[in-house]
């Protein structure tokens, strides 16, 4: 890229430049070089070389006479062809290039008097450091004056509670002074990577990281630290601003800096006097993976650089109050707000706030609201800025009217206006809400003056757009004028924080004058104006659905919250301390009233009246809707609940809202769909009458049209392992299909029908024609007996039509055995949407994929009354053939569930699992053929299955989960065993497979403290002891704890008088501890035989013997061994139960165990995550008797819950015999 750059820029100079003998020709060469060793991004430089090379060789180099020209023209070029703006070349006769000086550091105190001059320090108001650096230090100069800028600064720094770092006027400094400052303000541990600086020269790349000491104590992490910065802020400053930024260690203020560099140098180009500035370094933030050079540092707050310490000032200012803000907001909240249950949680909310990402009191304002929305969601709970405390309404009481009659009546004239206009028509305008005892007293003349006038109308406008609103003791009184005198009707609920209390409102009993009752129309007009009162009435009239608002959305302005100043500070917080809600027990969290028809004000009345004439028909339209419904409707039982809906609906005013036709239609659908459920009842606006579809008979296609018909309709494929795939989207009608199907047959089906498994992919299949249903349902069944797939009740004829597959078809069928997949979407629908149910019902089809829309049959549309409304109304029902329910409402239900574009992934995985299936079930057969414990009862399971299979039990998997499920209940079925199964274990679970993994021993240091928990003692009264274990470990483990199990364990057993050892939570483990335990309860002297165990897999027998060695007394045949049992004792515990009930050596109390005994086997179903489980041992007592499936009976068979108290009167009882 640069080397095209490059040519591009030298061919140009070349069109436009004369030639000087002046120049060089290796000019070029010899900044290209200069580059290629110098400039810190080597990467953007492939090629240049070459590039010079060939622009010397195409002519003349450069020809300008100029030579400043020049410089100009190579800075304007090279900066262009690496969009560097740092590349700089300039023409500076008799200057001598400069060289690298190494000085030697200046004595001490010179060092002490630099620094001084570039540090500047002081303390300001509130304990706030202020430090002002306009040079970064290097690492040597640090080592010198460290300690004395230590005593001399920091120290006074440190002790600050925030600091305010000047980086406005630093514009020198080096790289090595960058990680001391850092560091002070970051923890010791762990140390934090910074910055990377790659230097070009050396083409080495130096990391730095903060230090882990320092001279003095680290600011920390933890206090406000701000840095000014300004485009004067320039390099190694720069850098240092950047970091702190990202670290998130300092909030940024003033100007974006320079952009500079951290090292840059001037080269003569060749033997010439042209110089070029180059940027040898970069820096490469592994923080961001950015750089700050070229671009700047951008600010977090942007100001003019000297306005930047007074902004930082007010920032620290706010920080510093805005823990005792959040602690007044919160006891405000807890004092006044209306939801006491949000308060503990807005409280929390509020004290997780950061203070470091604070920078103004509007930003504070910002993230409280934030935080009280988030859990509140309440508009009128809100933290504001203000110049100064809030507006208070003047609270000062009016003045009382007077008690002149002659008076109080002029007052009723002037506030209310009143009138009739045409249609019996009543209008009521006023514009305040008095108080309650002025309402008390002016009640009287307002029934006579105001009331009697408009009672008796037809409809009445009550206008509250010029309403400023008032007291709100004259809404209840108003709202119950437009109620029924009976029953009493909830209005709604008041609940006030701050006298704790909550009151109802309802309908109010004797009042002066007749009520204007439920059923007449009552239309609010509002404005912008409409305020508190005014606004609740508006409010409540429309919740209470007695009148359509009109108008503009209201003020929003209630009496409902108190605004809070905030002491020193220009922050206010509003809480509101009312709840208001309706009667439906809503919330009316503030916010204006939103009309149900929008208009300007002054256009309001006149909608009004339009409004009130449409209204006038909607009664008509509706009750007509409802006949419509009880004449047409497919479910006639549905119809007389929907349509009483309506009426009821009507009659309780919830059509008031319905303003025009759209709002009715929308109303309409809505209320049709939610009654009846069922999704095609569709209410439409139509100035000419629509078509129905099925009056639209199919025209048949021309010859010429026939081929492009079958090639957009219909997608087939004969997919690998003959797997016939056809995708159609549209159910064509019957005549249709007759004048295609001889090219259908040729093109499509003659080439699917030989297929051994055929998908019908109807996923994209919107329906069409439900006439072409049966003949393409015939194909897939034989020609006798014929099938009822369906039947159709035409609610309009009062008839019902059987749909039956078809004696003939035209081509060959698919016939009745091979496997069918149906994919669905949930836009298939109509036609094809009845034929996959028809399928599904029929046993015939797998349906995989989404459910279908559910509107399986056509509907008819109907006029409503003489109006331009239309109604669309299913008059048709599909009944199943099989449980003569309806099924086109809800659609069809798929047997695998899928997303629709995975339907068809599933289903060749299905179809490859079945194909499969025979061999799987065979295979798990023969596994317990081979290796049951029960040889016999395996052999004729096996062969049971195997009939099983080929009866078809297992055709219709649809998953191996399903499979295993199956083929468990029938193994199972068959042995009797309900530990004979099959488990489903996908590759992800494979650490759960039985018998696979085994148990782990635990590491010496905690098998001490194992055993205290694994093994439970007591000793009871009469010294009965008492050992609950609820596994058996490994003899190996054993041995290794045999010294610390008699210390802990046998140590407090052995010389009791009887035991008892609990086995009813014990679920088994490794048999081989058996003998070993068996053998303490026992006398020593010759070994007793045990059990005899039956290993099928091997055909082999062993003999279990007790054993020789013991660790520890042993407790003899003499005394009394009691063994608990429960339903769960299983494996290796029921063994050990079985051989001591065997032998007499103890008594068994409680339930039958489990009949697992020996750990069961667990074989893989080879190519499957299917996994067989089964017992493959067993023990035999000398009667021939096992206890695999069966169990251990006990002595005495008792709840395992009261076992051991049975066991403790047991050996109570024998001992006090005894004694």
């Amino acid at each position: 890229m640069a080397a095209t750059a490059f040519i591009g820029l030298a061919f140009l100079l070349l069109q436009h430049v004369s030639v000087g003998e002046m120049f060089q020709s290796s000019l070029m060469l010899d900044m290209a070089n200069i580059l290629l060793d110098k400039y810190c991004f080597p990467e953007n430089l492939v090629g240049m070389k070459e590039a010079s090379g060939l622009v010397n060789q195409s002519g003349d180099i450069l020809r300008v006479t100029d030579p400043q020209t020049l410089a100009a023209m190579l800075t304007s070029g090279v900066q262009g062809a690496l969009n560097d703006p740092r590349l700089v070349v300039s023409y500076e006769p008799g200057t001598s290039a400069p060289e690298p000086i190494d000085l030697p550091l200046p004595s001490r105190e010179m060092l002490i008097a630099l620094v001084r001059d570039s540090i500047q320090f002081k303390i300001l108001d509130n304990n706030v450091g202020y430090l002002r650096l306009d040079h970064i230090i290097e690492e040597d100069i640090v080592k010198v004056v460290g300690p004395i800028l230590v005593d001399t600064v920091w120290k006074y720094m440190v002790a600050t509670n925030a600091m305010i770092l000047d980086l406005r006027y630093s514009a020198s400094g080096k790289v090595s002074g960058i990680p001391f400052i850092v560091s002070y303000f970051c923890e010791a541990i762990p140390a934090i990577h910074v910055e990377s600086i790659y230097d070009r020269p050396s083409n080495a790349t130096k990391e730095i990281w903060t230090l882990p000491s320092l001279l003095g104590e680290r600011y920390g992490k933890n206090k406000d630290v701000l840095v000014l910065v300004s485009r004067n802020t320039h390099g190694a400053a720069e850098d240092v601003a950047y970091i702190l930024k990202h670290l998130d260690r300092g909030l940024l203020v003033g100007e974006q800096t320079a952009g500079g560099s951290l090292e840059v140098q001037k080269f003569r180009i060749g033997p010439s006097d042209f110089f070029i500035t180059v940027p040898v370094s970069r820096s490469i933030s592994p923080i961001t993976g950015q750089s700050w050079e070229v671009n700047g540092v951008f600010p977090c707050v942007a100001v003019d650089a000297e306005l930047a310490l007074e902004k930082a000032t007010s920032i620290l200012a706010v920080r510093k109050e805005m823990p005792r803000v959040i602690r007044k907001v919160t006891e405000l909240l807890y004092a006044y707000y209306v939801f006491v249950d949000h308060v503990p949680s807005l409280a929390s909310r509020l004290a997780q706030v950061a203070g470091s990402a604070v920078n103004s009191e509007q930003n504070l304002a910002e993230k409280l609201n934030y935080e009280l929305q988030a859990i509140s969601a309440d508009p009128r709970l809100v933290v504001s800025v203000s110049s100064g405390p809030p507006v208070t309404t003047d609270q000062t009481p009016p003045e009382e009217l007077p008690d002149d009659v002659s008076y109080l009546q002029q007052v009723v004239s002037a506030v209310f206006q009143v009138d009739i206009l045409p249609g019996n028509t009543g209008y009521l305008r006023f514009d305040m809400f008095p108080t309650e005892s002025a309402l008390m007293k002016l009640r009287p003349y307002i029934v006579e003056r105001v009331w009697g006038a408009i009672h008796d109308t037809a409809n009445l406008i009550l206008d509250l757009r010029y309403n400023v609103g008032g007291s709100s003791a004259a809404v209840p009184v108003l709202l119950s004028y437009f109620q029924d005198p009976s029953p009493p009707v909830r209005l709604y609920t008041v609940y006030n924080r701050l006298t704790n209390s909550t009151r109802e409102f309802v309908t109010l009993a004797g009042l002066d004058g007749s009520s204007y009752g439920s059923r007449k129309g009552v239309y609010v007009l509002t404005s912008h104006r409409t305020a508190t009162a005014a606004e609740e009435l508006a409010y409540l009239m429309q919740s209470l659905y007695r009148a359509t608002v009109i108008g503009e959305i209201t003020s929003g302005i209630l009496h409902h919250w108190r605004s809070f100043h905030i002491e020193n500070t220009n922050l206010s917080v509003t809480i509101p301390f009312i709840n208001f809600m309706d009667n439906t027990g809503e919330s009316w969290l503030g916010g204006g009233v939103v009309p149900d028809s929008i208009v300007l004000a002054e256009e309001a009345l006149d909608k009004a009246r339009d409004v009130m004439e449409f209204h006038a028909e909607v009664s008509r339209l509706v009750e007509h809707t409802g006949a419509l419904l009880n004449a047409h409707y497919a479910i006639p039982e549905a119809a007389t609940k929907v349509s009483s809906l309506l009426r009821s609906k009507w009659l309780g005013g919830l059509y008031r809202s319905v303003v025009d036709y759209e709002s009715l239609t929308a109303q309409l659908t809505s209320d049709l769909k939610e009654a009846s459920g069922d999704h095609r009842f569709h209410v439409f606006y139509s100035e000419s009458a629509p078509k129905v579809p099925e009056e639209q008979v199919g025209r048949v296609p021309t010859p010429e049209e026939l081929d492009h018909i079958i090639q957009a309709l219909f997608k087939m494929e004969v997919l690998p392992n003959n797997i016939g795939y056809l995708r159609f989207d549209m159910m064509t009608d019957a005549k249709t299909i007759n004048v295609i199907v001889p090219q259908l047959l040729d093109r499509v089906w003659n080439k699917l029908v030989d297929t051994d498994v055929l998908v019908l992919d109807m996923r994209y299949n919107v329906g069409g024609y439900s006439t072409v249903i049966p003949v393409l349902c015939s194909y897939f069944f034989d020609a006798e007996p014929a099938r009822h797939l369906y039947s159709v009740f035409n609610r309009s004829s009062s008839s019902t039509l059987e749909i039956w597959t078809l004696p003939k078809v035209r081509g060959r069928r698919y016939g009745p055995d091979k496997d069918v997949y149906i994919l669905t979407s949930h836009i298939t629908g109509s036609a094809a949407e009845a034929f996959a149910r028809a399928m599904k019902d029929m046993n015939r089809a797998t349906v995989i994929g989404e459910p279908t829309i559910g509107g399986a049959l056509s509907v008819a549309i109907y006029r409503i009354e003489n109006s331009n409304l239309y109604v669309s109304i299913p008059n048709l029902v599909a009944l199943s053939a099989v449980t003569g329910k309806v099924w086109s409402v809800c659609g069809s239900e798929p047997h695998v569930m899928v997303q629709a574009n995975e339907a068809m992934g599933v289903a060749l995985g299905i179809i490859e699992l079945r194909a499969n299936v025979p061999g799987i079930v065979r295979t798990a057969a023969k596994l317990v053929d081979d290796n049951y414990a029960f040889a016999e009862t395996g052999a004729k399971v096996a062969g049971q299955v195997a009939d099983l299979v080929q009866d078809g039990r297992y055709n219709a998997i649809n998953s191996e989960m399903e499979l295993a499920q199956k083929l468990s209940e029938d193994l199972q079925k068959l042995s009797g065993d309900k530990h004979l199964k099959v488990a489903h274990i996908p590759e992800n679970l494979k650490d759960r497979i039985p018998s696979v993994v085994p148990m782990p021993i635990p590491p010496p240091d905690m098998l001490e403290d194992l055993i205290k928990f694994a093994f439970q003692t007591k000793v009871f009264d009469n010294a009965i002891g008492y050992l609950r274990f609820d596994m058996f470990a490994d003899i190996y483990l054993i041995t290794q704890v045999s010294d610390l199990m008699e210390k802990h364990i046998w140590s407090k057993l052995a010389h009791t008088v009887a035991l008892i050892v609990d086995l009813r939570y014990n679920g088994g483990g490794s048999a081989s501890s058996i003998p070993a335990l068996c053998s303490y309860f026992f006398d020593g002297g010759d070994p007793v035989l045990l059990d005899t165990v039956y290993n099928r897999p091997a055909d082999t027998t062993s003999k279990i013997w007790t054993i020789p060695w013991m660790s520890g007394e042993s407790y003899g045949s003499k005394r009394e061994l009691i063994l608990l049992t429960s339903n769960d004792t299983s494996g290796a515990a029921e063994q050990f139960v079985f051989v001591m009930k065997t032998l007499g050596r103890a008594h068994v109390v409680g339930e039958v165990t489990s009949g697992v005994c020996h750990p069961p086997q667990t074989y893989h179903v080879d190519g499957t995550d299917l996994y067989l489980t089964m017992p493959t041992l067993r023990s035999s007592s000398p009667d021939g008797r096992s206890l695999e499936g069966a169990g251990v009976v006990p002595h005495i068979e008792v709840l395992a819950a009261t076992a051991l108290e049975t066991a403790k009167e047991i050996l109570k009882s024998t001992l006090h015999g005894r004694s």
